[in-house]
């Protein structure tokens, strides 16, 4: 289940991801799988090659990307998490979440 995050938001990723950006959306996240981890950012790309390749070069597998909507994307928890906003620049996102520390 997703908290923290408002309509707005989610729909700027949307239209991001749409139109073959990377896009990043962080938001609180409880699920049993994962104990301890309370958020989780969704990088996201419509192009296919192009959120395949931004994996690779971050270490991460594609063959877990969720290709379930039109809209694709990577979870993104813990270090790897951080270490992708900080790079991506999304400030905002990580003090929000409480990512910095």
């Amino acid at each position: 289940m997703a908290f923290g995050i408002k309509r707005a938001e989610m729909e700027r990723w949307k239209q991001a991801v749409a139109r073959g950006e990377m896009a990043f959306l962080t938001h609180y996240w409880a699920d049993p799988r994962f104990p301890g981890m309370r958020t989780v950012t969704k990088a996201g790309c419509a192009d296919l090659d192009k959120l395949s390749a931004w994996c690779v070069a971050h270490g991460l597998n594609p063959r877990y990307i969720h290709i379930r909507s039109d809209y694709p994307h990577f979870d993104l928890l813990g270090d790897k998490q951080r270490e992708v906003l900080l790079e991506a620049n999304q400030i905002e996102q990580l003090e929000r979440f409480g990512l910095l520390t």
